[in-house]
């Protein structure tokens, strides 16, 4: 009996080892990226990704906790806007801030959380014209430490974060080609 509980044990050891190998060879860096074609100007588009106070509008994280805290500060949209938030659910405790405006054609936002885990990323929605439609592109990027690269080994970022994207993307589609 002895003999088997220690085979197990040591079975376990290495697998847990190999893991934490594996994820220590894991890229330092993420990105995750999804674009919709949009049936409306860049002009038109452009208000909601641009004004922190329109994002309720259609963003998905909108509406992990309807009674979270959310504090806007700084310039009422584009550059030096900003938006926190404090959720006691799954939303969490963030900020995000824009540090780049370009009228009809991108929006660079820093986002950093707090909670559930520390992490410093970069956003960026672009609009490109494409005939009588527009497309727009939600990216995100940052740094992986070393315990998003073994929760990674676990689950795929990519397939998570834009699930999300594309909701979010379908929902800002809806509004503006109202």
């Amino acid at each position: 009996m002895l003999k088997a509980i220690a085979i197990i044990g040591g079975v376990i050891v290495v697998a847990v080892a190999g893991v934490l190998v594996y994820a220590a060879t894991r890229p330092d860096t993420f990105q995750v990226q999804r674009s919709a074609s949009v049936k409306a100007p860049p002009e038109k588009i452009f208000p909601y990704l641009n004004d922190f106070h329109r994002f309720a509008e259609w963003s998905p994280y909108e509406k992990l906790d309807p009674g979270m805290k959310r504090t806007h500060t700084g310039a009422p949209s584009g550059k030096g806007a900003a938006y926190a938030w404090q959720s006691d659910a799954k939303a969490g405790i963030g900020r995000m801030e824009i540090i780049e405006s370009t009228p009809s054609s991108q929006v660079m936002i820093n986002l950093d959380f707090v909670k559930p885990f520390e992490a410093h990323n970069v956003v960026a929605f672009t609009l490109q014209p494409a005939g009588d439609a527009t497309t727009v592109t939600w990216s995100m990027r940052g740094r992986s430490p070393y315990m998003f690269k073994v929760m990674s080994v676990f689950m795929d970022t990519d397939t998570l974060v834009g699930k999300d994207f594309e909701t979010g993307l379908a929902a800002l589609k809806t509004l503006a080609e109202k």
